[in-house]
């Protein structure tokens, strides 16, 4: 399935959000405000000038949300998930130009906090792959020491890994041992 861009860089937002948890077997990758400023800048989040614990916080909780939504046991669940976030979301649809990226929409109020902001970007984003009937493609890795979540894009549904080069090739090589023992 191909993206729009304003899509493909929410929901890449939102896959990296959901990884910085513990919830997804590595330690918390937002740990403190530097880590949050750190995800803001490499994710290139506009519209935020000035990061607090608070914030911290929020962004966490949203994290969390986000996180029960890719790992809802079925459709109807993710929907109830993702409803519940976006009714408390500020939205308002708007077209910008910023940093040197063309015309794309934003959706979050132009006074919203990072955490808003990240619940309705990424929470629409999430809602028009779920409408498109594509909500199979939110994926956990197969990798059984794994539990990075990941938006499956290839074309036929068939991604199983989050990372080709690393969870990939290791079970890829585990397997190859094993029938080389065999």
């Amino acid at each position: 399935m191909l993206f729009g861009h304003d899509m493909a860089h929410s929901l890449a937002t939102l896959v990296e959000l959901v990884n910085t948890s513990p919830s997804t077997g590595g330690g918390d990758e937002l740990a403190d405000l530097a880590d949050l400023q750190s995800f803001t800048r490499s994710r290139q989040v506009s519209g935020i000038d000035t990061l607090t614990t608070r914030d911290l916080g929020q962004v966490r909780l949203v994290r969390q949300s986000f996180h029960r939504v890719f790992t809802a046991p079925d459709q109807p669940t993710a929907v109830r998930l993702l409803n519940a976030m976006l009714s408390e979301s500020r939205i308002t649809p708007r077209l910008t130009e910023h940093d040197g990226h063309p015309l794309h929409m934003h959706y979050f109020a132009s006074d919203a906090t990072l955490a808003e902001h990240l619940a309705a970007d990424c929470g629409v984003a999430l809602a028009h792959l779920i409408v498109d009937g594509e909500w199979e493609r939110l994926r956990t890795c197969s990798a059984p020491d794994c539990e990075r979540v990941f938006v499956d894009e290839s074309r036929n549904r068939s991604r199983v890994y989050c990372d080709s080069r690393t969870c990939g090739n290791r079970m890829h090589v585990a397997a190859y041992r094993a029938r080389r023992r065999a």
